[in-house]
């Protein structure tokens, strides 16, 4: 009886300990840079000695990240991002009647899970990861402005072989800062996104090509972008 008490006390210092730590790094990645990910760390360990090379990744602000780059990955994957609270329950509907279908659907994940995912956690898929996914997207949802999750998005995600945020991803396909690119350079890395270990930005296959098509003519449709916040702001 004692070791169930005890085991059971284990377990609800371990959870009352997560959320603590959880909570508290959440507030501290609002305004401080994140410089490694755990995803990082992984593809790191998995290069081989014949093909070690570390990874690119250099931490910029939003504001030196072109609007164009801003917009496409809105396109590209979530475009509710800036009225959803985390997650966008249209796309989880279309999702799972596709499953129901044996069909694949890409897109499901909200810009915020895939932070929160990139951030937080690790790759690989399963319930509890997910479950934690679920929980760290609330968090910066509810602790993060959308600029912010979109500026710590940009600079975590996976854009290349070793190549990780937007800055590092322009220097690496296009040879210039993120600040620089133009509307068509933005929608070819934002093309990249679902698998950038396989595909190219640049040069662009004709599938790329089409992508890159595709999110351009989204962005017009778009319209300009207006984080809910700057317009609070300016009321």
């Amino acid at each position: 009886m004692k070791f169930i008490k005890r085991f059971f006390k284990l377990i609800l210092k371990t959870l009352f300990w997560f959320f603590v730590f959880s909570i508290v790094i959440v507030f501290i990645f609002k305004w401080l840079p994140v410089r490694i990910t755990p995803l990082m760390v992984i593809r790191n360990i998995e290069q081989t000695d014949s093909n070690k090379k570390g990874y690119e990744h250099d931490w910029i602000p939003i504001e030196k990240i072109s609007n164009n780059l801003q917009l496409a990955v809105i396109c590209s994957e979530d475009q509710n991002f800036l009225i959803h609270h985390g997650f966008d329950i249209k796309a989880i509907e279309r999702a799972y009647e596709n499953n129901k279908k044996g069909k694949a659907l890409k897109g499901a994940s909200t810009i915020s899970q895939q932070t929160a995912k990139n951030v937080f956690l690790w790759p690989q898929r399963s319930w509890l990861r997910k479950g934690l996914e679920t929980y760290f997207t609330f968090l910066i949802e509810l602790v993060w402005s959308k600029e912010r999750i979109m500026e710590v998005y940009l600079n975590s995600i996976e854009m290349g072989p070793g190549i990780y945020g937007v800055e590092a991803a322009s220097l690496y396909w296009f040879k210039k800062p993120a600040a620089n690119l133009t509307k068509y350079e933005a929608a070819a890395i934002a093309a990249i996104l679902p698998n950038p270990l396989r595909y190219k930005a640049n040069p662009a296959t004709a599938y790329i090509e089409s992508r890159k098509l595709w999110i351009t003519k989204q962005m017009v449709y778009f319209g300009p972008l207006n984080y809910p916040e700057r317009n609070e702001k300016e009321q």
